[in-house]
């Protein structure tokens, strides 16, 4: 936390009531307060309450201590290039406030990130893909043949933070922010699982490259030569060639199709269209093929009768392990109360879910008397 004056302050909150759009009037029938007292506030003519702050940081959908923190370099970089007069979009919001519930875990001695290697190769080409999505499995402990499950619970392995939630259908797959160490990533969980893992894969590409701030629309859509190439990574480190070569030939050797598309893309929990394209990428399959497996549908018939394992990673709400455990640790070391660990924990957990207060000696209160 930084120490600042009433001009900082001010300043401070006239930028984020500008990026959420709003006037200083409307501000100001929002926590019911004259406007002239918002302007003397933005521009550290008067002194704010701490009870006006937290009215204002509520209007603004902020914590009032993101008011008094340093934001992640990235962040600022992301908003000093984007100009004055940017306003937040819902996964920019939503990161923002990642960034500052992740920076005050670490630096309350929690949550210990990794940072990535620097010496991941150059996606100058889809062989260099391959050799970085082989880099990266064996980075994480994965094998070069097995499906990768549980994947926000690898990619912490590299620093990696990997949240979810419902942002809905017309907003973008996900974002990712570099941290001062590590870095975490917003998948939005409105959609099925196989575009959340693809899109999760192919934010890692994103952290591995050291791209400070990325928003990507629609992943297994992208034109730009370099997102191609994110997405190539991205089907590379779900499906390696290995295993998927050995699966679809042992599956496949009845020539139904349809069976061994629904097998695979479940156990390895990608959707048809991403399966399609990396058999494609590999040579196994044809054009006519590809179409034939993006028009596949698993249906209840499928699950049962093939016995799928139907597990729906990153649905709702979810934030990876790591982070809930540090912030369950602070709270059990008393640097955080209850109310602030519900709240960084998104609410996942209910009041009841949370370790109990600690129950304190007679004596113990004699520390606190001089």
């Amino acid at each position: 936390m930084v120490d600042m004056d009433a001009r900082q302050l001010g300043a401070r909150v006239r930028e984020a009531r500008s990026r959420k759009d709003l006037s200083q009037g409307e501000l100001a029938e929002r926590v019911g307060l004259e406007r002239t007292a918002i302007n003397k506030i933005e521009t550290g003519m008067r002194k704010v309450a701490a009870l006006e702050l937290s009215d204002i940081a509520d209007a603004l959908g902020l914590h009032m201590s993101s008011f008094f923190e340093d934001p992640a370099p990235a962040l600022v970089s992301h908003r000093s290039s984007q100009g004055l007069d940017t306003v937040d979009s819902t996964i920019d919001a939503h990161l923002e406030r990642l960034a500052n519930d992740a920076e005050l875990v670490k630096k309350l001695g929690a949550l210990d990130l990794s940072q990535p290697q620097r010496n991941w190769p150059v996606l100058t080409s889809k062989a260099d893909a391959e050799v970085m999505a082989k880099k990266a499995r064996s980075a994480i402990g994965a094998d070069s043949t097995s499906p990768l499950l549980d994947i926000t619970r690898h990619l912490a392995k590299l620093g990696l933070l990997v949240f979810a939630r419902d942002l809905g259908v017309d907003t973008a797959d996900a974002g990712t922010l570099l941290l001062r160490e590590g870095g975490l990533s917003l998948v939005n969980s409105a959609n099925k699982v196989g575009r959340r893992r693809l899109a999760v894969a192919h934010e890692l590409a994103h952290y591995l490259a050291a791209d400070d701030y990325t928003v990507d629309w629609r992943v297994s859509d992208n034109t730009t030569l370099t997102e191609a190439r994110f997405d190539y990574f991205a089907r590379a480190f779900l499906l390696p060639p290995n295993g998927l070569r050995a699966r679809w030939s042992q599956l496949h050797e009845g020539e139904d199709t349809r069976a061994a598309a629904v097998i695979i893309a479940s156990e390895y929990r990608v959707d048809m269209s991403t399966l399609a394209r990396r058999l494609l990428d590999l040579a196994i399959i044809d054009t006519s093929v590809a179409a034939e497996i993006r028009s596949v549908r698993t249906t209840a018939t499928d699950i049962v009768e093939f016995d799928l394992l139907h597990i729906d990673e990153l649905a709702g709400t979810a934030q990876p392990r790591v982070y809930q455990r540090a912030v369950l640790k602070l709270l059990r070391d008393e640097k955080i109360s209850r109310e602030r660990a519900l709240d960084l924990l998104w609410e996942t957990f209910s009041e009841s879910d949370l370790p109990q207060p600690r129950v304190r000696d007679a004596g113990e209160i004699w520390q606190y008397v001089s």
